[in-house]
């Protein structure tokens, strides 16, 4: 699938609003993969299919996840709201011919993180953490220190998510903070 294919794809499954926030998070994501040496056209890519699987309904999602367990990453013993990463990279892979391993990872663990993210996982989280009409108290600061460091804004990144997502007394996904976790051994090991 070529980024042509990808844009009209998301275009026909999203609502406008979605369709914009999609369009301002690949903008994002080539800045950075740009930035870090990251594939700018993988970067683009994952970023146009991160949230291709959005606006699909729970049980469309719960049945594509039974459908591929081997691609569903724990599917429904996860907190629903990181299903639709999941799910977008599951149709990516069996329905619309993506087949680099590094744009599905990205494209799956883009709302949680997971342990050993790649550049490329990295700039896809952040991208969409940063994408031009997000607004969240922060956001700014994140913005410049995404340019900085990218360990260090991911974690800033998983701390500002990670206290959302207890704040409002729903469960955070076990991946979250295994990958908060890995950084954070990553950088204490680099820094010996």
């Amino acid at each position: 699938m070529d980024l042509k294919e990808a844009k009209e794809l998301v275009r026909s499954r999203l609502s406008d609003k979605r369709y914009e926030h999609t369009i301002n998070v690949k903008k994002m994501a080539v800045k950075l993969a740009k930035h870090y040496d990251v594939d700018q056209e993988q970067a683009a890519l994952a970023a146009l299919l991160h949230d291709a699987a959005k606006e699909m309904d729970k049980d469309q999602m719960r049945a594509l996840m039974a459908q591929y367990p081997q691609y569903a990453q724990g599917g429904e013993e996860r907190p629903a709201p990181v299903w639709h990463g999941v799910c977008a990279a599951i149709l990516a892979r069996t329905q619309w011919g993506v087949t680099d391993e590094a744009v599905l990872s990205a494209i799956a663990c883009h709302t949680a993180g997971k342990p050993g993210m790649t550049k490329l996982d990295k700039v896809l989280y952040l991208a969409d953490m940063t994408s031009a009409e997000r607004d969240w108290d922060g956001v700014e600061k994140l913005r410049k220190l995404e340019m900085k460091d990218l360990d260090e804004a991911m974690l800033a990144a998983l701390e500002q998510t990670n206290g959302f997502v207890c704040s409002q007394g729903k469960p955070l996904d076990p991946m979250s903070k295994a990958a908060y976790e890995d950084i954070l051994a990553h950088r204490a090991q680099n820094t010996k």
